[in-house]
């Protein structure tokens, strides 16, 4: 009997531990990832969260791209004029899955590296400054990601061009920081 009490005991306890972790996970603002300082688990978490992002946007951009090619097959006006980002995912033959696949997981990258960036910048910034997180950490954190983004989507890419991810970027995140407050 006692054997039998403490096998319930033990399924009971381990049941708890479970649910206050779900708990915890939930109430928190828990990381998927726990590497042992709150930078990397900040960086790995934006990174995967922003890399499956990107994935959905892949797929989701070359659904669109088929379903549209197929409305417009049926119509005397497709003329083949119609340029796609990639115009060799067209889903008829494993060659397009391969370039499906491959484009899926550059953008999962891209975006990953992007977010995984911002995210370390903005907590090295908010650490840096005593634990100040203000419009200022979003705009470097902005501008650095920005032109980063801008230097890995493109070999040739201009100084300007860098410049203007920069811009853009900081004036995105100075945006939704600014925001983020308000609402």
């Amino acid at each position: 009997m006692s054997e039998e009490r403490s096998k319930r005991t033990m399924e009971t306890s381990g049941g708890k531990k479970i649910t206050v972790e779900i708990k915890r996970f939930e109430n928190e603002k828990a990381s998927l990832f726990d590497l042992g300082h709150p930078l990397l688990n900040s960086i790995a978490d934006s990174f995967v969260k922003a890399a499956g992002v990107g994935a959905l946007q892949a797929v989701s951009r070359e659904a669109y791209f088929t379903v549209v090619d197929g409305a417009g097959s049926d119509s005397s006006e497709n003329t083949g004029s119609k340029k796609h980002r990639f115009p060799n995912l067209r889903g008829e033959s494993s060659k397009s899955l391969e370039a499906l696949v491959k484009n899926t997981g550059k953008e999962s990258l891209q975006w990953g590296l992007a977010a995984g960036l911002y995210s370390g910048i903005t907590y090295g910034m908010k650490e840096a400054r005593g634990g100040a997180h203000d419009w200022r950490n979003s705009v470097v954190a902005g501008a650095l990601t920005g032109a980063a983004v801008a230097m890995t989507t493109s070999e040739r890419t201009s100084h300007e061009q860098v410049v203007q991810s920069a811009l853009t970027g900081a004036a995105i995140s100075a945006a939704a920081n600014l925001l983020s407050s308000v609402f």
